[in-house]
């Protein structure tokens, strides 16, 4: 039977997906908003980033054709 959404299996390795993704990328904090921007402007490199966003500025985000995904901090930043 393959794996369904709703599968432990897959629900586990999205969550390692997230992880990884979330431990690689760029912390730039609050700049989230400005520096997404900058990258899909192409005023900077491309690169995996991360940060803080209201939910204001999240919605101009995907407003403007910005992907964004929001997620939990990483384990790490709780600490």
């Amino acid at each position: 039977m393959p794996a369904t959404p709703s599968s432990p299996a897959v629900a586990a390795e999205l969550m390692q997906l997230l992880r990884h993704m979330s431990r690689t990328a760029e912390n730039v904090g609050e700049r989230l908003p400005e520096e997404a921007r900058r990258i899909h402007y192409g005023e900077t490199e491309a690169r995996d980033i991360r940060g803080q966003a209201s939910a204001e500025e999240l919605e101009a985000l995907l407003d403007e054709g910005i992907m964004v995904l929001p997620l939990p901090p990483p384990e790490d930043d709780l600490h």
